[in-house]
């Protein structure tokens, strides 16, 4: 049960997110940085990174993935950690049991056929309701979009639907699973548009149900909840409908409601999406950048949008995607949404997406708007805002250019710039959440060269002829033998098993090495030779060692053989070290 169970938690939470709750995260390059809090430093060893979803503290020697770093913050077993973790991710650690899973398997079987027939039940009441086709009419909807995006009619009374699957042979507790209905197991959509949430096959996950007339504290749009079919966090609404427009176009459009989506749908703009109603994720990113790394966000330009775009930022920085913002109103009309604009001009909404603006740039707009820079004070808010954004951006060349914008906005040098930036990135702990962290002493590591070793020839398996001269119990300690041993019989199942330690390998060489592909057989060449001596060197001290004892033994044989295995390694020690 753990391998799986583990392998869902570590793909629903980042590294970076849950060390966060504990520490104060200081970007350095493609990765962040902060202080032990198991020794009391002043220069942060302690290295996230986003990209291999580890951490390792160089202070203290610990490391490894989400689960070690909650073993070690909160001093609990690795069973306790996967709860707490399951807990905070929503995964319900019963699903892995083997039986368990063929339940939930058949389970989700029977829920996509009762969400399918909801759906067929659903198109049904609308084209016999005439103030649903009337509303619906009154929304633009064509017949051909009303089929494509399955959209249909709850009918306002009581337990219809619900009456009419248990007909069909649906238990109640399978219909309440499937997300249908409320708390007194009558119908969750009553008169209500619904608009199925479908997943990227195109089967039916859920429901999207919208008023069509005025009630009182009555949300204006209802999704079903959390199912095993559906999750908020990864659906992304009208993908299946907008993945082959997608390909096509090179790009993405990301908007709010699935309305909008609908509108676009419906005026030939087909490369739209919506994330249901909740804020973007990183699965949701993640599922996209599949079909693009192109993403332009129609968010906004309140402080929710804006704070929405800057998270998005963040995250786009981890998948690579090239984030950009389209603003609805760029002319004398004035919008709320792009439904909105579609309906008096689709001509205006294509231009819209067709000319966005850079994400960050779009932020910096925002806030200086906002704020007066024309004062000091505001000038210090804004660079303040603005350095905070500048320290999730990766790429040195894109952070350079937002360093000179910056300055240029606020009319000082980006010298001056420089000096704020340094002083608010100096390193601090915060102590998010109460731990019990029992402090230890600094490693001193005298073989950390051998890390150095393994990683460069991880990172160049071309490099492995020069490991001749060394066998994999020269090495101190079992987990780098181990991995020596591997690597000299390409034993990739044993890489497999001890993934964590080999990502930390790399993540050292990243930190110690720095980029050093030029050079990385004079390295290599040079650590094999210095594992050489320190290996002849154990031997000769071995060798004196016996030496003492046959001085007390009196054995002059026995004396002699050893002498001679001294010089001999005295020899090589010589040659060695020219």
């Amino acid at each position: 049960m753990h391998d799986n169970a583990t392998e869902e938690i570590r793909s629903r939470i980042n590294i970076e997110d849950l060390a966060s709750e504990y520490l104060d995260l200081k970007r350095a390059g493609r990765n962040f940085k902060a202080l032990s809090p198991w020794t009391n430093e002043r220069t942060p060893s302690l290295i996230i990174s986003s990209d291999k979803q580890i951490w390792h503290d160089f202070s203290s020697g610990k490391g490894g993935d989400i689960f070690s770093f909650i073993m070690e913050v909160e001093g609990l077993t690795f069973r306790e950690s996967l709860e707490l973790l399951a807990r905070k991710s929503g995964v319900e650690l019963q699903q892995f049991d083997n039986k368990k899973a063929e339940y939930i398997n058949k389970k989700k079987k029977i829920y996509y056929e009762i969400l399918s027939l909801s759906s067929n039940f659903f198109q049904y009441c609308l084209s016999k309701d005439k103030e649903a086709l009337q509303y619906a009419k009154n929304r633009g909807l064509t017949r051909e979009i009303i089929q494509e995006f399955k959209i249909g009619y709850a009918p306002r009374h009581g337990k219809i639907l619900v009456d009419f699957l248990i007909k069909r042979g649906f238990s109640l507790q399978d219909i309440k699973s499937a997300g249908l209905t409320n708390r007194f197991d009558g119908d969750i959509f009553r008169d209500r548009l619904t608009i199925s949430l479908q997943d990227i096959s195109g089967a039916p996950v859920g429901f999207t149900g919208r008023l069509i007339r005025d009630i009182q504290n009555a949300p204006k749009y209802l999704n079903t909840p959390q199912t095993l079919l559906y999750d908020k966090s990864s659906n992304v609404f009208g993908l299946f409908q907008a993945k082959s427009e997608i390909r096509k176009s090179g790009f993405i459009v990301v908007v709010e409601g699935n309305m909008d989506v609908i509108s676009s749908h419906q005026a030939g703009v087909k490369n739209v999406v919506a994330t249901a109603g909740t804020a973007i994720t990183s699965k949701h990113l993640k599922t996209l950048s599949r079909f693009s790394g192109d993403i332009r966000l129609c968010f906004d330009s309140d402080d929710a949008g804006i704070k929405a775009t800057e998270r998005a930022i963040s995250l786009a920085q981890e998948t690579g995607i090239d984030l950009s913002i389209i603003t609805l109103n760029q002319g004398e009309e004035r919008v709320k949404d792009p439904d909105e604009l579609i309906q008096k001009s689709a001509e205006l909404w294509t231009k819209a997406i067709n000319s966005p603006k850079p994400a960050i740039e779009w932020i910096l707009d925002q806030y200086e708007k906002r704020l007066n820079i024309a004062e000091a004070t505001g000038k210090k808010k804004f660079s303040t805002i603005a350095l905070k954004l500048l320290g999730k951006i990766n790429d040195p060349v894109e952070k350079e250019f937002y360093l000179k914008d910056i300055a240029k906005r606020i009319g000082i040098s980006k010298e001056s710039l420089l000096a704020k930036h340094k002083d608010d990135n100096s390193p601090t702990i915060i102590r998010k959440k109460k731990t019990k962290i029992q402090k230890v002493e600094p490693i001193n590591d005298s073989f950390i060269y051998e890390d150095d070793l393994l990683a460069l020839i991880l990172a160049d398996r071309n490099l492995i002829r020069y490991l001749k001269p060394i066998k994999p119990t020269y090495l101190h300690g079992e987990e780098r033998q181990n991995i020596l041993n591997a690597i000299l019989n390409s034993d990739e199942d044993m890489l497999q098993k001890n993934d964590n330690y080999v990502k930390i390998l790399l993540l050292k060489a990243e930190e110690r090495l720095g980029v050093i592909k030029s050079s990385s057989q004079a390295e290599i060449e040079r650590l094999v030779q210095k594992v050489k001596i320190e290996n002849l060197q154990k031997q000769k001290q071995n060798l004196l060692s016996r030496l003492e004892d046959i001085e007390i033994e009196n054995d002059d044989k026995e004396k002699t053989v050893i002498l001679n295995q001294i010089i001999k390694l005295n020899k090589e020690l010589n040659r060695g070290k020219k």
